[in-house]
């Protein structure tokens, strides 16, 4: 009987550093809803060209990624993650903590930030100011901050649609909430009175902005349904639901790729995703990947990725950033400052 129960555990723990050996040249990737489509056309491309199996990518918003991503070092932790934001300075030592010493940040590309509603209504301009005052948790009036008392859009101006104000946006935990939060809110409310000459960024929850997990997606089909909604998301999403969704002009100028690469339009942001190196040795499918990646045939002005939505970066910024990435550059935390 014992030496049954001696091999049956010898056997499975056999089977265990079988499956791990296995799972660890599967490359896994977290993060970003808004990278994930770029990100799983280039894991496509990887299992179908090299001998690496297609990496298992997983749509966890970019701070959930992070958190997942700083967890330490080891075959149950992922090898990168997305994000449509930068790391941010407390994920970083949160990642020093827990052992993960060197990272490699890769950038790779712009993406816009749409405002986006139905077909139905056609198009619109909205200001900055116009959505914060939508979406804000408390607004000034006379002089002084009360809880958001505007229920429909021609309550903040009476040019806009006499329509209830309902916001499908992304969570807390997305780098889209991030990258929204930093670039309407903050710039919209620093210098209106009541806030003190601070950017506010709290979001109302009483039911007009309703955070809508991290799956883009789902927006598009909530946007469908409720044609009076507006939804947040990036710009890839919006270029491929043209048939549902116009997005809204802001501050007047439309969400197109030559103004999002430009940074006319006013909410653009860069793309990233962060390499554990550590994981290096371990998992060989990472090089693999971060050239593909960083290839010109993915981020460059004529590469796969911009038929998806990506809005490439300067020839000579590319360049740079892949020797970056080749030559896994050690992020810093000084960077992180810059």
């Amino acid at each position: 009987m014992q030496a049954f129960l001696k091999t049956g555990i010898a056997v499975a723990v056999m089977a265990a550093s079988i499956s791990a050996a296995q799972a660890r040249e599967q490359l896994r990737i977290v993060g970003s809803s808004t990278v994930y489509p770029f990100s799983s056309y280039v894991a496509e491309e990887l299992g179908a060209t090299s001998d690496f199996p297609t990496p298992v990518i997983e749509s966890t918003g970019s701070g959930g990624g992070m958190k997942l991503f700083c967890e330490g070092v080891g075959d149950n932790t992922p090898d990168i993650t997305n994000a449509s934001r930068r790391m941010k300075t407390s994920e970083f030592e949160r990642c020093a903590d827990n052992g993960i010493t060197d990272i490699t940040e890769a950038k790779i590309g712009f993406d816009g930030i749409a405002f986006a509603q139905s077909v139905d209504n056609g198009n619109i301009n909205l200001t900055r100011e116009q959505i914060a005052m939508a979406v804000a948790a408390q607004v000034p009036v006379d002089g002084k901050l009360v809880d958001n008392p505007y229920m429909k859009w021609s309550d903040i101006d009476n040019s806009l649609p006499d329509r209830k104000i309902t916001v499908y946006g992304p969570p807390s935990t997305s780098g889209t909430r991030d990258a929204f939060e930093e670039l309407v809110m903050e710039v919209a409310t620093e210098d209106m009175e009541g806030y003190g000459g601070e950017g506010y960024t709290n979001i109302r929850q009483d039911g007009h902005y309703i955070a809508s997990g991290e799956n883009d997606n789902l927006i598009i089909q909530k946007l469908t349904e409720n044609t009076a909604a507006f939804g947040i998301f990036g710009y890839s999403f919006l270029e491929e639901n043209a048939d549902k969704v116009v997005g809204a002009s802001i501050d007047g100028v439309e969400p197109e790729a030559d103004a999002i690469s430009s940074g006319e339009y006013p909410v653009s942001r860069s793309l990233f995703y962060y390499i554990k190196n550590q994981h290096k040795d371990d998992v060989p499918a990472q090089e693999a990947y971060n050239t593909l990646f960083m290839s010109e045939k993915m981020i460059g002005e004529l590469g796969y990725l911009k038929g998806i939505g990506l809005i490439p970066l300067p020839k000579a910024e590319r360049e740079a950033l892949r020797q970056q990435v080749e030559s896994r550059t050690q992020l810093t935390l000084a960077d992180l400052k810059k």
